[in-house]
């Protein structure tokens, strides 16, 4: 059988969230009783809440919501390239060493143990031309394990824009601390949720 890498981190009420972002909450409708057959609960959560597909939506105001989006860029051959010297941004440079025959789909690790308990608020991000060059070699979907992939304040998102512009899909919040640098296959389907602007994925990697 395949090896399988589960690259979501746990997700429940102790979840770091961007600040001002919603974070996760869960209360029970029912309980298991001798009236009531059931467990059931209602969740509430920015769907920006651990490992997350972001739609164009989030940085376009005429962007596709997430329901919307092909699924193909999210399920197929991925390199797994560690930068774990970046920040502030992870340029080609730290990229440049795993660069060749590049497949569509790249994942970036920049913690050597990603936070669990608090939001970075010295995350790493991309370098816009970085990802420009990436999307010259075919790439469709960049995926990390930072929460964004511009700084944490910017807010002219200039990596987003580029992504915007070039047509790429994102995938942050991954957990990537015990994944070597390598292929595989990568399977992180975002929900048909037809309004919103981004879904949790269960990101799982699966070895060649």
């Amino acid at each position: 059988m395949k090896k399988l890498w589960d690259i979501s981190p746990p997700v429940d009420a102790r979840s770091p969230v961007f600040p001002g972002d919603t974070p996760y909450a869960q209360q029970w409708a029912s309980a298991l009783s001798d009236t009531c057959p059931v467990n059931v609960s209602a969740i509430t959560l920015s769907p920006h809440v651990g490992a997350h597909a972001d739609a164009p939506l989030h940085y376009d105001p005429q962007g596709a919501a997430v329901g919307a989006l092909d699924l193909a860029p999210f399920l197929g051959r991925c390199r797994v390239i560690h930068a774990l010297n970046a920040k502030p941004l992870v340029t080609l440079a730290h990229l440049q060493h795993a660069l060749a025959n590049l497949p569509a789909r790249v994942l970036v690790r920049t913690y050597r143990q990603l936070p669990l308990a608090h939001f970075d608020t010295r995350l790493t991000g991309f370098a816009p031309d970085a990802l420009q060059h990436l999307a010259d070699l075919g790439l469709q979907l960049i995926g990390t394990d930072s929460a964004s992939i511009d700084p944490a304040d910017s807010k002219a998102l200039p990596s987003h824009q580029v992504i915007r512009q070039r047509g790429l899909r994102v995938l942050e919040n991954l957990l990537l601390d015990e994944v070597p640098e390598g292929d595989y296959e990568l399977i992180a389907l975002p929900l048909k949720l037809m309004t919103a602007d981004a879904s949790p994925v269960r990101a799982v990697l699966r070895e060649l």
